[in-house]
């Protein structure tokens, strides 16, 4: 018979490398302290690393570069804690800004909004996660699109965005679906103003 380790490795192999995950998604193999036991067993050996407290990946390993161990992107760490707590999450602060092009800023830290709790997780190299908790019609639009626009614009703020930030905003909305009436409703009213004259 397999053992539960055996069985989440099979599992994540097939999945490929570089994919996050946490022991919820392996219950099916045994209770929660088995599956927790044989990650941290897993990842002792080096097969897999521990990207954050109860965060695994089976590492994608660049060797054309030489860069090594490619660890996994801050969203896709964040997804894979909003699918283990069941929480909604959107980027916000400077990594919305960069995510949508307003900026060439790579933060060192991760922001997102969420309808869960507020907290902060540690990655690596004293990266961290930081999620806000934030009312619900954040989460309401139609178009992940639209919800970034949104919560960058209003994290910039009103009458605050440079000539060069609405010439790169104009770029990207017309390479993008145009942004619905329905979630152009959900945004504050100077925000709405500032995405349909960059339609015109």
């Amino acid at each position: 018979m397999q053992s539960v380790e055996s069985k989440i490795l099979a599992s994540v192999k097939k999945r490929g490398r570089g994919v996050a995950f946490t022991a919820r998604t392996f219950t099916h193999y045994g209770d929660s302290a088995v599956v927790r036991k044989a990650l941290d067993n897993l990842a002792k050996r080096g097969t897999f690393i521990r990207v954050a407290r109860g965060i695994y990946c089976y590492p994608k390993i660049d060797t054309e570069l030489g860069l090594g161990v490619i660890y996994p992107t801050f969203d896709e760490v964040a997804m894979c804690i909003a699918r283990r707590d069941r929480m909604l999450i959107a980027p916000a602060g400077d990594y919305a800004l960069n995510k949508l092009g307003l900026s060439t800023q790579v933060p060192m830290n991760a922001v997102y909004l969420t309808n869960g709790e507020s907290r902060k997780v540690a990655i690596r190299n004293g990266r961290s996660i930081i999620f806000k908790h934030s009312a619900p019609k954040n989460f309401a639009f139609e178009s992940p699109f639209a919800q970034l626009v949104s919560i960058a614009l209003r994290d910039i703020g009103q009458d605050k965005l440079t000539t060069d930030q609405l010439a790169a905003l104009k770029r990207i909305l017309l390479q993008q679906p145009r942004i619905s009436d329905m979630d152009l409703k959900l945004m504050p009213v100077w925000v709405k103003k500032v995405i349909t004259e960059q339609y015109e």
